[in-house]
């Protein structure tokens, strides 16, 4: 069974495997950082299946080297503060046009050697930074600290590093500062933070280099391309088992942070609402009253390690919220971790009524595209799968007289294909739906497989920007049968399809484990030919919300494939109203938002948390960078106050912080009056007005193209 849930190199939190204990991890000898027989066994398999089962092969030669030589240096060291210039120069003279040839013949040397530097340049700056902590700092200088050097070049001086490291010191300092942190506490944290920089890196093992070299080879052809590791591979399997027990979130790593990737529905984080995509992770504490551990610095999975535990324990994280940017303030949540309750997952429906009071639009909320496919295997007859329970939810929708229906997709990262597949079969009679190219150019159209139609009448399909894979081909398909209008932002665009491959199957010389490669097989294309990949799917009318949209989705990562397009596969458009009518149904939306005080405000908070979280430098000067801090809080709550008031809500309490009991009450009352629902429904509504108002002769013509098109297609 196909599935086409979107995925990159990460840890999630939720899975049930135990790592070592952080203090039995051993600190790792130079002399044992050699490739070991199984490595280059592995890397043989894996150059040999990318080039010859990659759905876009990419010859080994001295131009992939050169990149892949790149990608290693920058994923060992991505804000640009250990390597100097001179060994940067160094590396690209020795290695620029050998790794190909090194990965061709199974010599990894190469990717030792320069590990072996960086555990070098990591153990000199770390005692550096830990010296600066004696030092007494001026708050009152004023300039700032560019946290974010992705773009800019390795310090080329001693000096220059040193430099970097004194303002990065101060600037640890200052966050402390400003937390409330005493000055013998800033100290201890600190040198307890750097010193722990210090012994992850040299627990780093020659498994944990190879699997780094590696995965910059693999993500240099393309971003969904991956090696997992034995230990990797585990966790990677007992997720895709469901087998989910955790706090429910996917982590990543950025710089010295832990990101909240993506927090899974039904899960303890999304039920609590107090947690959210792109939160940073700086503290990690066990039950009520544990000491919260400082994790900035911290190895990916031993962060994990800290926040997974047994069902019904509490852990308290201290996060940074996306929208108070890299400088904090912090605040601390508390979590009781569960199993993650597949039944918040499944579709769910509302009822929206429409100012006029006459006017009912239904709402189903579909986090995740999901089938039961252990009770189907086993011939149980009632099995959940999101077809079945969106059948059942459009029944009793219509008996609620909704006139029209909105299927909200934001944040639905896609699962399995054939439900996207069986969705759409809801919506038209018959016909193609995706179709699917394969490595040898072949393409494959797949089909509604139910003739019948559950709901024929208006429909909108709601989406945002992390709307994904399965998402984009029910919303796609949806847009190129005129069969309903897209509202919302351009989505995820992941329209490549992955394979995982276990190595173990081509072993011949070793019996270790050699680990998986998820690899990139295939690519979905719409029914008119277009892709989804890279662009994703543009809605009808895109919400102000959709800025800088290259910041985000694949068109965010390196090496993603292009957009491309194939033939168009035989289709008839549904419904000529949307056509017809589009353009005015637009110009009132836009005329309305104008003079929608809930809307706009909303598109101010918006653009506030946009331009905090894009901040690439703060200030160390203190005064100033209190009173940023403190003006960002203020400006959001006196925001977040106006929308409340113009919901007819009461005001948020007067202190900065809420506690956890309140936050999750106004995070529900905010979801209940969901702004953009609201106007997608008044989209919608907008429609089914104009439609009533076609001349009789129109709407005759309309009835006989929906006929025409629910038909049977004529075979060639």
């Amino acid at each position: 069974m196909r599935f086409c849930k979107f995925h990159k190199i990460l840890l999630p939190i939720f899975l049930a495997v135990a790592l070592p204990a952080l203090a039995e991890i051993p600190l790792v000898n130079e002399t044992e950082l050699v490739p070991a027989d199984k490595h280059l066994q592995a890397t043989g398999l894996i150059t040999n299946i990318i080039e010859k089962y990659h759905y876009q092969s990419k010859k080994l030669d001295d131009e992939l080297s050169a990149a892949i030589l790149d990608r290693y240096l920058e994923n060992l060291d991505p804000a640009k503060s250990y390597f100097m210039a001179e060994d940067v120069d160094r590396f690209r003279k020795i290695y620029r046009s050998r790794l190909d040839d090194a990965l061709e013949d199974a010599e990894l040397s190469p990717a030792y050697e320069i590990f072996k530097v960086f555990r070098k340049r990591v153990d000199e700056r770390i005692a550096y930074g830990i010296n600066l902590l004696d030092r007494d700092y001026d708050f009152t200088r004023d300039e700032d600290f560019i946290f974010d050097r992705s773009t800019l070049p390795w310090p080329a001086t001693e000096t220059a590093m040193n430099d970097l490291w004194r303002q990065r010191v101060a600037n640890d300092i200052l966050n402390l500062r400003l937390a409330g942190k005493q000055d013998s506490e800033y100290q201890d944290t600190l040198r307890k933070r750097y010193e722990r920089i210090r012994t992850s890196t040299y627990q780093l093992d020659a498994n944990d280099v190879f699997q780094l070299f590696i995965n910059a080879y693999t993500t240099t052809i393309e971003p969904h391309t991956a090696y997992f590791s034995p230990r990797i591979s585990e966790n990677f399997d007992i997720s895709m088992r469901l087998s989910l027990e955790g706090i429910g979130a996917v982590l990543s790593s950025d710089n010295d942070y832990t990101v909240v990737q993506h927090i899974i529905p039904g899960g303890p984080a999304d039920l609590s609402s107090q947690l959210h995509d792109d939160d940073r992770i700086v503290g990690v504490g066990q039950g009520d009253a544990g000491e919260i551990i400082d994790v900035i610095g911290w190895r990916l999975d031993d962060v994990v390690e800290l926040i997974r535990g047994p069902k019904d324990t509490i852990v308290r994280l201290e996060i940074l919220p996306k929208e108070a940017g890299f400088e904090g303030p912090g605040r601390v949540i508390t979590l009781t971790r569960n199993k993650i309750k597949l039944e918040e997952q499944a579709a769910k429906s509302s009822v929206i009524e429409l100012a006029d009071g006459k006017n009912r639009v239904g709402v189903i909320t579909l986090p995740t595209f999901y089938i039961d496919f252990a009770a189907q295997a086993s011939g149980e007859k009632d099995y959940r799968s999101t077809t079945r329970d969106v059948k059942t939810l459009i029944a009793d929708l219509q008996k609620q007289k909704i006139e029209g229906l909105v299927i909200d997709l934001r944040g639905n990262g896609g699962g399995s294909l054939s439900e996207a597949l069986d969705l759409t079969g809801l919506f038209i009679k018959e016909g193609p739906v995706v179709q699917i190219r394969d490595a040898s150019g072949k393409v494959e159209i797949n089909n509604d497989p139910d003739s019948s139609i559950t709901y024929n009448g208006p429909l909108a399909v709601l989406v945002d920007r992390n709307s994904a894979s399965a998402s984009e081909i029910f919303a796609g398909a949806i847009q190129d049968y005129r069969r309903g209008i897209i509202i919302g932002e351009p989505t995820f665009g992941k329209g490549t399809v992955q394979n995982v491959v276990d190595l173990n199957r081509f072993q011949r010389e070793t019996d270790e484990d050699l680990g998986k490669l998820k690899t990139t097989i295939a690519q979905f294309f719409r029914i008119t030919g277009s892709s989804n990949q890279y662009k994703g799917v543009t809605p009808d009318i895109v919400f102000p919300t959709a800025q800088n949209v290259d910041k985000y989705g694949e068109r965010s990562l390196d090496n993603a494939l292009p957009w491309t397009e194939v033939k168009a596969a035989k289709f008839a458009k549904v419904n000529l109203t949307i056509d017809n009518f589009f353009a005015s149904v637009k110009e009132k939306y836009e005329q309305r938002i104008k003079n929608d005080r809930e809307f706009n405000l909303l598109m101010q908070e918006h653009e506030l948390l946009e331009k905090a979280a894009d901040r690439k430098s703060v200030s160390l000067l203190e005064s100033r960078r209190k009173s940023e801090q403190d003006q960002l809080l203020q400006t959001k709550r006196a925001l977040e106050n106006e929308i409340r008031a113009a919901q007819g809500l009461p005001p948020l309490a007067a202190e900065a912080e809420l506690d956890e009991k309140e936050e999750e009450k106004n995070e529900k009352d905010n979801i209940a009056a969901d702004i953009l629902l609201k106007e997608s429904a008044l989209i919608l509504h907008d429609l089914i007005v104009a439609e009533q108002k076609l001349p009789v002769e129109l709407q005759a013509v309309q009835q006989g193209r929906n006929e025409q098109a629910h038909a049977p297609l004529a075979q060639d």
